[in-house]
C-alpha cells in the first residue's frame, strides 16, 4: 500500500472531508478534454490521490468526493483505493464549489469538515499540514478557516493575491487593485452552519467566505511548506520540473 509505514496522527481533526472534483478544468485543456483535472498526474501521482493520502495520514476516516465532468473516471479510480472510505456524489449539473458543498451537507452530521479543491497540491513543512491546520480551528470564533500561502512565493501565479490578515488571523479580501500578501490554497475547514439560508443550485464558495468575513468569523492560517498553483499545462510542466529537481527554486524566495 502506498501509505505503508507512515504514522497516523491522534489529535483532533475533522472526521469528514470533502474533495471538490466536479469541475471541467477548462484552463487545463486539452488535457482535461479526456481526463478529469484531479486525476492529472504530477510526478507520477494524481493530485486527487495525493490529497487522499494526506487525509489518511492525518487520520480522517471518511471523504466525500463530488463528480460531474468525466465522473465515470473519478468513480473507477476511487474504487481502487482501500482507504480512506470514499463516497462519490455525482452531480447532474455543475453546482460550482458552494453548491457542491451544500449538496453534501447531509454527510457532515453538523460538524466541521475539511473542504479541499481536487487540484490543490502541497508539500508539508515541519509537520503534517492538515494536522497543524486543524489545531488552529476554534469553532467558538470561526465559521471558516482558510489555508494560505505567501503570495511572493507562489509559482506561476498571475493574479494579485487574495487576502489580508490581521494579527489575530482574521481575514479580509484585498482592496481592489491592491496586491494581497496571501493567496488561498484551496484547503479549508468549514462549519456547516455557514450554509444556513443558502440557495439550491450553483454558487461559489466565495459567497460563503464573504458571509463569514462580514460576520468577523473568517480566519486564515499560513502554510509552512510548499504549494504549487497548477492552472494551465505550462504550470503543470513547471511543477513536474520542480518535483524532478527536488523543489529547488530558480531564485531565492523573498
Amino acid at each position: 500500500m502506498h501509505l505503508q509505514g507512515l504514522k497516523k496522527r491522534s489529535s483532533w481533526v475533522p472526521d469528514t472531508a470533502m474533495v471538490l472534483a466536479a469541475g471541467h478544468g477548462t484552463r487545463m485543456a486539452p488535457l482535461t478534454d479526456t481526463c478529469p483535472k484531479p486525476l492529472i498526474e504530477v510526478a507520477g501521482r494524481s493530485t486527487l490521490d495525493r490529497i487522499l493520502d494526506k487525509l489518511t495520514v492525518a487520520g480522517v476516516p471518511r471523504v466525500i468526493v463530488n463528480a460531474h465532468h468525466l465522473a465515470d473516471q473519478i468513480e473507477s479510480h476511487l474504487a481502487t483505493r482501500a482507504e480512506p472510505e470514499v463516497t462519490v456524489i455525482r452531480e447532474d449539473e455543475v453546482l460550482e464549489t458552494g453548491g457542491g458543498v451544500r449538496n453534501a451537507l447531509p454527510h457532515f452530521n453538523g460538524q466541521p469538515v475539511f473542504v479541499i479543491n481536487g487540484d490543490s497540491l502541497w508539500l508539508d513543512g515541519l509537520r503534517d499540514s492538515l494536522h497543524r491546520f486543524a489545531e488552529i480551528w476554534n469553532g467558538d470564533e470561526m465559521d471558516v478557516l482558510l489555508l494560505l500561502y505567501p503570495f511572493a512565493r507562489v509559482l506561476s501565479w498571475h493574479g494579485l493575491g487574495d487576502y489580508m490578515m490581521d494579527p489575530d488571523g482574521r481575514l479580509t479580501r484585498k482592496p481592489e487593485s491592491h496586491v494581497a500578501p496571501y493567496a488561498y490554497m484551496g484547503v479549508s475547514i468549514l462549519h456547516p452552519r455557514i450554509f444556513a439560508d443558502t440557495p439550491d443550485g450553483p454558487f461559489s464558495l466565495n459567497r460563503i467566505y464573504d458571509r463569514a468575513e462580514e460576520a468577523g468569523r473568517l480566519f486564515g492560517a499560513v502554510h509552512d511548506g510548499l504549494w504549487y498553483h497548477i492552472s494551465t499545462p505550462a504550470d503543470l510542466e513547471e511543477a513536474n520540473r520542480r518535483f524532478s529537481q527536488g523543489h529547488v527554486p530558480d531564485t531565492p524566495y523573498v
